[in-house]
């Protein structure tokens, strides 16, 4: 998988590519910063050296980073020249890696770039929700108390013309309990099952008998239902292209690495644990 510094810097070369130029003294990526013996670096270096950091440090002042970053490259560039020899291989093979995680990356970016047809948006949203059948959805108060025996005598007091509200803010032992024991509204699925299965069968302004949860027991009323609606296309629009680019990449992989001419015959017979041995590096 790609790293995400790796990502992020394919993502800030895009950028940056694609902005229009505000400015007719816009300094250039070329722009060379400073020459260490017969090395140039750039003010791409020095914007893809600040993408690299992680989130902590480029909250730093812009002064602060830009003279860190330039001394930083600067010395790394000395380094690098005053070595001698061949590079060692764990280096020459990250490189590697490196380009190649970078250049995959940069074929991730351009498909998930990629115009979507409106064609394909409104077959995704017709598959998700067109035909998605209406839903019901549930507004009710609760009482939760510790035992049955308190539960009962709830019932016995509401059904006595005892307000609901009043009693909740008074007894009630869960958190719902300040505001007049409101769960709001809630869908299928979102509550435990034994409440659920209450709520479901009453109807608009009933309380119910006790209802055991593993929180306690509950005395419930449900105060109105409601029909859900599929969303609109515009409001899932981000969602769904989302959708289609994710897809998109992914057969793109499948069928580039299956158009490609593989051969793994050489990992054959290896024992995986060889992965570990850094020794082989040296």
């Amino acid at each position: 998988m790609q790293k995400p510094l790796t990502f992020l810097a394919s993502v800030v070369i895009s950028a940056a590519l694609s902005l229009p130029a505000t400015a007719q003294d816009k300094p250039s990526i070329d722009q060379v910063v400073a020459i260490v013996n017969d090395t140039e670096i750039t003010l791409g270096h020095m914007i893809i050296a600040r993408a690299s950091l992680p989130e902590q440090y480029r909250q730093l002042p812009d002064e602060v980073l830009f003279t860190g970053i330039l001394d930083q490259l600067v010395q790394q560039a000395a380094l690098a020249d005053s070595y001698e020899g061949d590079l060692p291989a764990r280096v020459s093979l990250s490189i590697e890696n490196e380009l190649r995680s970078l250049t995959a990356g940069e074929v991730i970016e351009r498909n998930m770039a990629s115009p979507l047809s409106e064609d394909d948006v409104q077959a995704a949203y017709d598959e998700q929700y067109a035909n998605a059948e209406a839903g019901e959805e549930y507004n009710a108060s609760h009482i939760l108390v510790e035992t049955e025996e308190a539960a009962i005598a709830l019932k016995e007091e509401l059904d006595s013309g005892a307000d609901f509200a009043a009693l909740a803010r008074e007894k009630s032992t869960g958190p719902s309990g300040p505001g007049g024991g409101s769960l709001g509204w809630f869908g299928k699925g979102m509550m435990v099952p034994s409440f659920e299965a209450a709520v479901v069968a009453m109807e608009p302004g009933a309380v119910s008998d006790p209802v055991q949860t593993q929180f306690g027991w509950h005395v419930i009323k449900l105060n109105e239902t409601r029909k859900t609606e599929a969303p609109s296309l515009e409001s899932v629009r981000e969602e769904l292209e989302l959708q289609l680019r994710q897809t998109r990449v992914q057969t793109t992989i499948e069928d580039v690495t299956a158009a490609a001419d593989v051969d793994r015959s050489g990992a054959e017979g290896l024992d995986p644990a060889i992965l570990k041995d850094l020794e082989l590096l040296e």
